[in-house]
């Protein structure tokens, strides 16, 4: 199979929860396929925009591969790294709006995430190639902070180390009177959430040229 970019991704293990997130975006990530969506009114559009990556926390955002590096590498060094750091915990995960998106996100301290994350950025960063200039140019259009400019220019990516947010998004950008409505929704069909949430996988996944992304290989943390 062939992909066009690659992520690391935390997926929630097989179960009601990932269940629920493949049907409710209508794309199943383990699988690389899409997933019969649940039947209600307008979910199809509420979800397009973050249906073809999946139910997932993304912990180092998708990257094209630099010049020079292979596939073998890059999963060898995914390999490694989780061979070194250790599963982090928080009190559990909680249904929020992020702007105009809603989202699970952890509940209590939540440090322990962002040093996965962090790692996953800084030690994985030599597979990736440089943005293009239209990839920056619409990141730019966000009006970024200094310090999110900075880490754009450095990481390719303007949330991340500092302003990194574990997330795993439910929605895409909704109307504004709509929150309260989606939110009563999800409320009605999430499963039971898990407390403690314990974060103790990485996934390597890639985009497919058909698109999607799709899970390549999955790691506990070892370390």
């Amino acid at each position: 199979m062939t992909f066009t970019r690659y992520a690391i991704y935390y997926l929630p293990p097989e179960g009601a929860l990932a269940d629920f997130g493949a049907r409710w975006l209508g794309w199943d990530v383990r699988r690389g396929a899409a997933a019969v969506q649940l039947d209600l009114p307008g979910l199809r559009d509420a979800t397009e925009a973050p249906r073809k990556y999946g139910f997932h926390g993304t912990l180092k955002p998708p990257f094209r591969q630099a010049e020079g590096r292979d596939f073998d590498a890059l999963r060898d060094a995914v390999t490694a790294l989780a061979s070194r750091l250790a599963p982090a915990r928080c009190d559990g995960l909680a249904l929020v709006p992020l702007g105009r998106f809603l989202a699970l996100v952890p509940e209590g301290d939540a440090e322990g995430i962002g040093r996965i994350a962090a790692a996953c950025v800084r030690d994985l960063d030599g597979f990736r190639a440089p943005p293009s200039d239209a990839e920056l140019a619409r990141r730019r259009a966000a009006q970024l902070s200094p310090r999110q400019e900075a880490h754009l220019s450095r990481w390719g990516y303007p949330y991340v180390m500092e302003d990194f947010r574990f997330h795993l998004t439910l929605t895409g950008r909704l109307p504004r009177a709509d929150i309260g409505a989606w939110t009563d929704t999800l409320r009605q069909h999430l499963p039971p959430l898990p407390a403690p949430f314990v974060l103790d996988r990485i996934a390597l996944v890639g985009e497919r040229t058909e698109g999607g992304f799709a899970l390549i290989e999955d790691h506990a943390l070892t370390g």
